[in-house]
């Protein structure tokens, strides 16, 4: 049922963007969808939907609200699910410098987080720009306030790294990897990185494919006796608008 409900909010999301972009060429809207069933000796179910929306009100000025999630079992057993929504406000300052507000939640109850909120003020730098390479660079401080599925919860200042490099492989495929590194000012002891490498392939002026690999490290999980390291492979159907 709620897989069901997952289905249903993207699909209404689509064709609001869809309307709005019609209407506004400053939105633009991309969506990425994966789907894996296998059944026989083992029966494997994944799903994975990603919606990322942008709106330019200026040259200057711009909004990114990123929502995804992740659904999945084996053998008729659930063993992933998570959700999340990250809205993303930023000015460019000048040519290279842009500052940025970001907040956000997820929940991933695999991973041992109930509700996760985040808010925080960044500054990044665009150090390289150009049509065959971009590299970007953000650090900011934010607010975290997590609350575990063991009913424990934390809430502290985070500091934030981030760093996202594209390389254009062809004129219809290029290369991507980001990584994101956090660190409780509170507890040097929890900390987590985030890593994801993708390679995308046009197929038209609005589908491509994507490959991607993320991994996930956190130091210290909540309950501990969870894994550090979560990895997943997609490869995922995007639609642009």
């Amino acid at each position: 049922m709620k897989t069901n409900k997952i289905f249903i909010l993207l699909i209404v999301s689509i064709l609001i963007s869809g309307s709005l972009i019609a209407q506004n060429k400053n939105w633009s809207n991309s969506t990425e969808l994966s789907f894996v069933n296998t059944s026989g000796n083992t029966e494997v179910t994944t799903l994975s939907a990603k919606n990322k929306l942008t709106y330019k009100f200026t040259p200057k000025i711009e909004t990114l609200l990123q929502l995804a999630a992740l659904y999945g079992k084996s053998d008729g057993v659930k063993n992933s699910e998570s959700y999340s929504a990250k809205l993303k406000g930023s000015y460019l300052i000048s040519e290279k410098f842009y500052t940025s507000l970001i907040t956000g939640w997820s929940k991933d109850e695999f991973a041992g987080i109930d509700s996760k909120m985040w808010l925080g003020p960044a500054l990044g730098y665009k150090l390289l720009s150009g049509t065959k390479h971009s590299l970007n660079f953000e650090a900011g401080v934010e607010y975290v306030d997590e609350r575990f599925t063991d009913d424990t919860s934390n809430d502290y200042f985070n500091g934030r790294a981030f760093t996202e490099y594209k390389f254009a492989l062809t004129e219809k495929s290029n290369f991507g990897q980001s990584l994101e590194f956090n660190l409780d000012f509170e507890d040097s002891n929890n900390y987590n990185a985030t890593s994801i490498t993708s390679v995308t392939t046009s197929l038209s002026d609005f589908l491509s494919l994507k490959a991607s690999y993320n991994i996930n490290y956190v130091n210290a999980p909540v309950p501990s006796t969870l894994k550090k390291t979560d990895t997943t492979l997609l490869v995922s159907l995007i639609i642009n608008m």
